[in-house]
């Protein structure tokens, strides 16, 4: 276990096969709350490590603000498992695993020997958890199984892009990662699951996590409204199927979402505007009814907000009607909220010497709160270390080195360290 950890999962050891987006966000969240995360990485690393943004006076190119963001807390060691020296280091770091996260293809593992039934003969007790576009056989078996699969295919696919757009014949995908970050998500709760079943029963799992199922279960709308029409919805803007007022209103000088759509919430806005006859207007007096007649109600509340300014619509509704502006980065970076729910910490980054802040932990622990406590690893940083602690002495660890199978960087170039050539 690292020295430096703490939190909830403290003892964890989580070993980290996954690459790009949606497997490491998931063991971010183990990360954070404490859990041994040993990034296993090929010798040309991860691909998002390559990936943009980076910062102006970064001359390297391959420590982005993505990687940096999802790889928190973690530590990098350097495995060709495609050599059968870095096979043997894994299986040995296996042993002493809770569980094992990855996101390859359909199979990869298997190919390589890898594969959770042979894992699990060496560790009974060991949770092993796949994301995949469209999951794997073991939870049941896709005809889509071997497509490969990004964010955009998940949202596509899942029903999300079907819902989203200004209108019906314009679909757009929703602006974040979300066909990663929600599998990450889901994949995470489903590791959590089995590993404390595990501790009841001494057995660990497979736990298949699909892309498209993930966003599918975000979806709601889709399911919903199907499931009781017969109708697929179509794209409705901002708008939220059978509730209104949902929406975003035009200010003075901006725009505001705002959201009033049940009976207790439509009597205060009502209230607040000047119109206490609207809340028995029978056209309005149910939620239902409000949905009905939508076109009415937004012409009245886009009326009376209009009169406005953001500034002066905060005062009115904020603390009695639900209602935010619309904040873009800028705004979110100085907001006394995100402050103040520590949302924005600051690491190191190594490749400028200056520093990136990152997305903080979400959920709140009173007693065992989660931690940023390192930056994201350089690549192979702690290849050294980590092998050590598995029992691999200065030779063995040489052999490694020798068969292509690892890669120590040199301790001394802080500079050049990790680089991949």
């Amino acid at each position: 276990m690292s020295p430096s950890a703490s939190g909830a999962l403290s003892g964890i050891r989580i070993i980290d096969l996954t690459q790009a987006l949606s497997g490491p966000f998931c063991t971010s969240l183990f990360a954070d709350h404490g859990a041994d995360v040993i990034k296993i990485e090929p010798p040309r690393g991860d691909m998002i490590r390559r990936t943009g943004p980076f910062a102006e006076d970064d001359e390297h190119k391959d420590f982005g603000n993505v990687f940096q963001n999802a790889n928190r807390n973690k530590r990098s060691l350097v495995l060709d498992l495609k050599v059968p020296e870095g096979r043997q280091a894994f299986l040995d770091l296996v042993r002493t695993a809770d569980a094992v996260v990855e996101n390859f293809s359909m199979g990869v593992m298997d190919r390589l020997g890898l594969g959770y039934e042979s894992l699990a003969e060496i560790n009974p007790r060991l949770v092993y958890t796949s994301i995949r576009g469209f999951g794997d056989h073991r939870g049941g078996r896709s005809p889509y199984a071997h497509w490969p699969a990004f964010d955009i295919v998940a949202q596509a696919m899942g029903g999300l892009m079907s819902i989203t757009g200004p209108e019906a014949d314009i679909r757009v995908r929703v602006g974040s990662g979300i066909g990663d970050s929600v599998p990450g998500l889901f994949a995470a709760f489903g590791t959590m699951t089995a590993l404390f079943e595990a501790q009841r029963s001494g057995r660990g799992q497979y736990v298949d996590t699909a892309m498209v199922d993930s966003v599918l279960a975000v979806s709601e709308v889709a399911v919903n409204v199907y499931d009781a029409t017969g109708r697929s919805p179509q794209p409705i803007g901002n708008q939220l199927q059978g509730f209104a007022p949902f929406d975003t209103v035009r200010a003075k000088d901006g725009e505001v979402a705002l959201g009033a759509p049940h009976r207790p919430q439509w009597t205060q806005l009502c209230q607040i505007m000047g119109r206490p006859e609207l809340i028995e207007d029978p056209r309005f007096d149910t939620d239902n009814k409000r949905w009905t007649h939508r076109g009415e109600v937004y012409a009245i509340v886009k009326e009376w907000a209009a009169r406005y300014t953001v500034a002066e619509l905060k005062g009115l509704l904020g603390g009695k009607v639900p209602l935010g502006p619309i904040l873009d980065a800028k705004a979110i970076f100085a907001d006394p909220h995100f402050a103040a729910r520590q949302m924005l910490p600051t690491v190191e980054n190594p490749r400028t010497g200056g520093t990136t802040q990152i997305t903080g932990p979400v959920s709140k622990l009173s007693r065992t709160p989660a931690t940023i406590r390192r930056r994201a690893p350089l690549l192979g940083e702690h290849s050294e270390q980590v092998l050590r602690e598995a029992g691999y002495g200065p030779e063995k660890i040489r052999a490694l080195q020798t068969a292509g199978a690892t890669t120590i960087p040199d301790p001394t170039d802080h500079v050049l360290q990790g680089v991949t050539p």
